[in-house]
């Protein structure tokens, strides 16, 4: 009987992956692990809607064969020991300088972060997406301290613009923290290998490691 000794893998931090991505990861693990599209519930009336698409609605064959694993949830509430890792991820000065230059520099970056294909919508304001991103990229918000207590309070007093954009940026750092908690959290209970296909998260998620898990192993994959 032949057996496959090859590790399991856990995709990060998006919910769905390029078929060039998908193809290398099936032959270099066992099972590749989807999670769902990660739905943040900041406070009653504000958060994220989930999408419902999964990695399997198009390759149902993979799924039946088992080589496919889908619907880990990462929820959207985030609990004690959530907040208190993303509080630490967001006080850490070199993930901060590291995001903002990805959110500068790469552009899958910014669009898993923020819709700026034609107009954003900022507080009460649409504002071009080049406009946009080119306020985001404000050095100011580099240097200002964010944590997820600060973020839920810019949610409920975005009429004004400066407010909404510090909003935004606010909540692209809480997002990308939130999905490499949930990384780690599923990679240590499934026992999987964390691999990502994006430069950038995958740096970001190194220096995270190496304060909050440096045992957890994880590859960079490039198409």
């Amino acid at each position: 009987m032949i057996t496959d000794d090859r590790p399991d893998a856990l995709f990060h931090p998006f919910h769905l992956c390029a078929p060039r991505t998908l193809e290398l990861l099936l032959q270099r693990f066992r099972r590749i692990h989807f999670r769902d599209y990660m739905a943040l519930r900041l406070t009653p009336l504000t958060g994220l809607t989930a999408y419902q698409d999964r990695m399997g609605d198009n390759h149902p064959e993979l799924v039946t064969a088992g080589r496919i694993v889908q619907g880990h949830a990462v929820g959207d509430i985030l609990d004690k020991e959530a907040v208190a890792w993303i509080d630490r991820t967001l006080a850490d000065e070199q993930w901060r300088r590291r995001w903002h230059d990805a959110l500068a520099t790469d552009r899958r970056f910014q669009r898993g972060l923020f819709d700026l294909t034609h107009a954003m919508r900022i507080g009460q304001h649409t504002v071009p997406g080049p406009a946009a991103l080119l306020r985001l990229l404000d050095a100011g918000f580099a240097e200002t301290p964010f944590d997820v207590t600060c973020v839920k309070t810019l949610s409920g007093a975005t009429t004004d613009l400066a407010t909404g954009y510090a909003f935004e940026y606010g909540l692209g750092l809480l997002k990308t923290a939130a999905a490499e908690f949930h990384t780690v959290s599923l990679a240590a209970r499934h026992r999987l290998v964390a691999v990502t296909d994006s430069t950038s998260h995958h740096e970001l998620l190194a220096l995270t490691l190496a304060r909050e898990a440096p045992a957890t192993t994880y590859i960079l994959i490039r198409p």
